[in-house]
């Protein structure tokens, strides 16, 4: 008995052990038994919160979920605008999953990459419905915006055609199968819009275009156009500042010629007055005092011919030009 105690409560452990299981934060987990979706009293799909849960051990798998919220960066592509012009739109978009059991039955075991694959087809597909009905003024200005939401409400609630415009009590009772593959009948899904990504169980929460620019080769043509209008603007704008300076620079030369001739006239105008005064003065003086006025300018003569200290003259000692540096007595003439 003892020896069979043993083995008992190994299984018992191991059979506790594998029928728990531990959903973490941001997870969502599903119950397959058998492949199909575990469902409710219900018939809903049972979605386990996180935390510790039970399950059937080696019946039910577990498959668990990222319930945040994704991003998807869309890779630059080629659109055409309504006046047929390319341009290249750089995108991305944020979604999560609200419908965990569609989502892991039609994206094939719940395949992300699936899932972004199908994401991304149809966000080109209405990228491109919608860049293709503006034109590049409107992408670029607050028509990017309307043109973003509409590309939401569309990836969202899909879009009606004409073979879909029957009654909803026409509408057949299966759903039809999603782009990865036929749904299994035993796990029936409520029917939502095919176009709409409801069809894979997700919900895009925002649509974002990064960038829009020209294709390389049109760039490079747009701006070698724009480089020689510039540089043709240029050289008109320099041979007119050059123009401009030739005219400036010789209207200077003239009025500074003719401002240094004006200012020579009016110099020796004042200068032959000033000599005119001058001489004027000599006279008057000369006439009224002629020893003075002669003192005088012996005084300037000598300071004239010793201001330099190293003047040599070779005169006569009675000579007239010394006669005011003798004793007054010997300037008295007999």
């Amino acid at each position: 008995m003892r020896k069979l105690f043993i083995p008992l409560v190994v299984i018992v452990v191991i059979g506790v052990f594998t029928s728990l299981f531990v959903v973490q934060e941001g997870n969502r987990g599903i119950v397959l038994r058998f492949g199909k979706v575990l469902r409710d009293a219900q018939d809903n799909p049972k979605v386990y919160e996180p935390g510790l849960h039970f399950k059937m051990p080696m019946i039910d798998t577990v498959k668990v979920l990222d319930a945040r919220i994704q991003t998807m960066n869309n890779e630059a592509d080629r659109f055409v605008t309504k006046e047929t012009k390319d341009v290249m739109v750089d995108s991305y978009v944020k979604w999560r999953i609200t419908d965990f059991s569609r989502y892991y039955l039609a994206t094939g075991d719940g395949n992300q990459a699936n899932a972004e694959r199908i994401l991304r087809s149809k966000l080109n597909d209405r990228l491109r419905s919608g860049i293709g009905q503006r034109d590049i003024k409107d992408l670029v200005t607050d028509s990017r915006g309307q043109l973003m939401q509409d590309v939401l409400n569309a990836l969202n609630k899909g879009y009606q055609d004409k073979s879909s415009e029957a009654p909803a009590a026409e509408a057949p009772a299966t759903p039809a199968a999603p782009e990865t593959g036929a749904l299994p009948a035993d796990n029936k899904l409520p029917l939502v819009n095919a176009n709409s990504m409801a069809e894979l169980g997700i919900e895009v929460i925002d649509v974002r275009i990064k960038q829009i620019n020209l294709p390389a080769e049109v760039s490079d043509a747009i701006y070698k156009r724009m480089r020689a209008e510039r540089e043709a603007v240029a050289h008109r704008h320099r041979s007119q500042g050059q123009e401009e300076a030739e005219k400036i620079r010789a209207l200077a030369d003239y009025r500074v010629t003719k401002i240094i001739a004006e200012a020579e006239r009016q110099a020796r105008i004042l200068r032959g007055d000033g000599d005119a005064q001058a001489a004027k003065l000599f006279a008057d003086s000369f006439s009224q005092n002629p020893d003075f006025y002669a003192f005088i300018r012996s005084l300037r003569a000598y300071e004239t011919s010793f201001s330099s200290g190293n003047d040599v003259m070779v005169l006569r000692p009675d000579s007239e030009f010394f006669r005011y540096m003798k004793s007054p007595s010997e300037n008295v003439k007999p």
